[in-house]
């Protein structure tokens, strides 16, 4: 009887962070650990650290969080210092702040210098630590310049509350303002083979060739994983699943780029993890090049 090998993160490579934290490329977003949407329904708060167990045993050492990930009163930051702590040496938690929800759940206006600060120290708090491994800021739509926020995280580091620093949804301008005050070692941005542009292409390019981590948020879409037919067609060359080649087609398409498929499913988890090993040759890759070429397009 044939057994379905163990997945292994390594698989997919490391990246050095910052030029001193080594990440598997292959990590885990925990935005869907508290519930399956912004406002619900609640997931099972055993499950979900059963997962982060599980994601750890697999040799997951990258998990991107965020302060916001809550529901109700179970947050992301909480299961996983619950599943985790104490933490492995070797563990990268990095976490977002910036946008704000209130208690039940609506978005608040974008932080403000001395709300950042108290994001940090929530952070913190929650977590369980005495310094961030990465802090991202998240801009929101609102923010056409994100220099001001920046400068405040830039103030958090030099304190020594923040080991690196990085941006999320942000173009190549408000890239430039942030490094003009502090290093970026991360940009985290909405991109997957059915959902980015031609200057996120760009913009990824720069990221790899200046040794900046880019990493994708909804690098399954978002909303569920497409339904396309050339995902499908490669799909059953490999055995693998839609959602697997998707994550695959990231980890080939740069060096940069680091995976943080979430989920609050152990089985899930899995299927996730393999696509670490999914190998995808140049019929693949020209197939699902053509399609993300198709929608980089019309963006």
């Amino acid at each position: 009887m044939t057994t379905t090998p163990t997945p292994d993160v390594s698989a997919a490579g490391t990246f050095l962070l910052g030029g001193d934290l080594p990440v598997s490329r292959m990590g885990f977003g925990a935005m869907k650990l508290p519930s399956h949407d912004w406002h619900g329904p609640a997931c099972d708060p055993e499950q979900s650290r059963e997962v982060l167990r599980r994601a750890a045993e697999l040799g997951v050492d990258h998990i991107d969080t965020a302060w916001f990930y809550f529901y109700r009163d179970v947050s992301a930051n909480g299961l996983i210092r619950q599943a985790l702590h104490p933490y492995r040496d070797d563990l990268v938690i990095a976490t977002k702040i910036g946008p704000g929800r209130d208690p039940e759940g609506e978005w608040l206006a974008p932080a403000d210098r001395d709300g950042l600060r108290a994001a940090v120290h929530r952070n913190l708090r929650e977590l369980g630590v005495d310094r961030l491994d990465l802090v991202y800021l998240r801009r929101m739509p609102s923010q056409s310049s994100i220099a001001e926020p920046f400068a405040a995280l830039a103030e958090l580091r030099a304190e020594g509350l923040i080991r690196h620093l990085g941006v999320s949804n942000v173009d190549a301008g408000q890239l430039a303002e942030a490094e003009a005050l502090a290093p970026v070692v991360a940009v985290q941005n909405k991109f997957s083979v059915l959902e980015h542009t031609r200057d996120g292409d760009r913009l990824l390019a720069d990221c790899e060739a200046r040794g900046i981590a880019f990493v994708p948020f909804y690098p399954l879409g978002g909303t569920g994983v497409p339904d396309h037919p050339a995902l499908r067609r490669v799909a059953e060359r490999h055995g693998a699943t839609r959602a697997q080649v998707m994550v695959a087609w990231l980890l080939a398409l740069s060096p940069a780029i680091l995976a943080i498929p979430g989920t609050s499913s152990p089985a899930h988890l899995v299927e996730n993890i393999a696509a670490a090993g999914l190998r995808l040759d140049a019929v693949d890759l020209a197939e699902l090049g053509a399609l993300a070429e198709e929608h980089a397009a019309r963006t």
